[in-house]
């Protein structure tokens, strides 16, 4: 970890403070550790794994119940891969760890075609290979290291691209009805997480078949999102409120709401009614003031009783 002067030290406390209240707070919104679990934590080599990793590690000491980790790196033979940083990591910090080796890059390079973006491929070959490696192991949970930022970069990319209302959820199960997934990290932003992986100064190994794409949608979309944190502050957080805040009745799609069976004399059930003679009216919804403080406020175990948020 970096050395650091008082005030910077200062700032790093409450940046750990933050994303350390946010993964609590996520954690025990969607109930994704229980007693008894054993965690697999999916380590890429990235800024995210690593910071989910270390997070999930200080709870696991301040948690009143029990839970395992288990770190799982999936070495898909890129080249110029360093074998080596991951282990040598991992072997530090004491950490149970598996590597596992399949040659995913082969075959990525030799199903798509040269200038085609790969992550749907390379997503699907590695999500097989961590089920097989979750059962082998007696994982009860398999944890991702997505961020807020790309919850909502999925939702827009959906829409943009896909012509669905569609994010990524914080606790799934998995398509073969076998294993929990979560996202312990679904409340933190990537901004937050950016700064906490310089300073901790993780030895981050960049993804080679992906990260050099410059045509991904992905990529697209991040820049406006960015571009509009940036013009907008504080738009991110209204968006992600969103996401938590769905009016099924005031969407268009029949197999969640029954719009063919409203009637006038229908009896409406913690519904909004009908605003859409209504005076426009933007009000800014409430966010959580707790979840992103800048400041030196009480941390979060001096305000809830959360099982989970033990800031420190």
């Amino acid at each position: 970890m970096q050395t650091l002067t008082a005030k910077n030290q200062y700032n790093f406390n409450k940046l750990q403070k933050r994303l350390r209240r946010c993964v609590g707070k996520a954690i025990e919104d969607f109930n994704m550790i229980e007693d008894g679990d054993k965690v697999m934590v999916c380590l890429s080599g990235g800024k995210d794994s690593y910071t989910m990793l270390d997070i999930l590690m200080f709870l696991r000491q301040r948690a009143p119940i029990n839970f395992d980790i288990v770190a799982v790196n999936l070495d898909q033979k890129q080249p110029g891969f360093p074998e080596d940083v991951l282990p040598k990591y991992l072997q530090s910090i004491g950490v149970e760890y598996k590597i596992i080796e399949e040659d995913t890059y082969s075959i990525v390079k030799e199903k798509i075609p040269e200038g085609k973006t790969t992550c749907s491929l390379c997503s699907r070959l590695r999500r097989g290979i961590l089920y097989k490696t979750a059962k082998a192991l007696g994982a009860t949970k398999i944890a991702l290291g997505h961020h807020r930022d790309d919850i909502l970069e999925t939702l827009f990319l959906n829409m943009f691209y896909g012509g669905k209302l569609k994010g990524m959820p914080p606790k799934l199960i998995s398509d073969n009805k076998e294993h929990i997934v979560i996202r312990p990290l679904a409340y933190c932003r990537e901004k937050d997480i950016s700064k906490y992986s310089v300073i901790k100064e993780f030895p981050i190994i960049p993804c080679n078949l992906c990260g050099s794409q410059e045509n991904l949608q992905r990529k697209v979309i991040k820049e406006m999102l960015q571009g509009w944190d940036k013009q907008h502050p504080g738009r991110l957080e209204t968006m992600f409120n969103a996401v938590q805040n769905v009016s099924r009745s005031h969407l268009a799609d029949p197999s969640l709401y029954d719009f063919k069976g409203l009637r006038s004399t229908s009896q409406l059930e913690n519904e909004e009614g009908d605003i859409a003679f209504d005076k426009p009216s933007i009000v800014p919804p409430k966010i959580d003031s707790e979840l992103y403080a800048e400041d030196n406020e009480p941390s979060a175990e001096e305000k809830i009783d959360v099982q989970f948020i033990n800031a420190g």
